[in-house]
């Protein structure tokens, strides 16, 4: 199992997270027991890049995202990507991977997208 956390730079387990998962910087990478396994730059089309940010996270094997703010289509991408997202308002990377391994985290549903997103 491979989980992903958006945050805002490359500080690992000590990096923020960032507020919204398709704007971060960059993408920490963990194992189920919250190992680091890499850090990878957002490269998706909301940093200029190509793809949508779940199409990046599937194609480094992601199962599972943690986040704080996510859209409504991103949640609908991130299921058919097969990724499970969890939303927690967590300031680590060490912090939300924390409450997930304890089973603090539920998955994240429609009313959980971000005001940014509020229809």
């Amino acid at each position: 199992m491979k989980i992903a956390v958006p945050t805002l730079g490359k500080k690992g387990l000590e990096e923020k997270v960032s507020d919204h998962f398709g704007r971060c910087d960059t993408y920490t990478l963990l194992d189920d027991n919250g190992q680091l396994l890499e850090i990878i730059d957002n490269t998706s089309s909301h940093n200029g890049g190509k793809g949508f940010p779940p199409e990046l996270l599937k194609d480094h094997n992601v199962n599972v995202l943690l986040c704080k703010g996510i859209g409504p289509k991103a949640i609908e991408l991130c299921e058919k990507c097969e990724i499970d997202v969890y939303v927690s308002n967590e300031n680590t990377v060490s912090e939300i991977v924390k409450n997930w391994k304890n089973n603090d985290l539920s998955p994240a549903t429609m009313k959980d997208i971000c005001g940014d997103h509020c229809i």
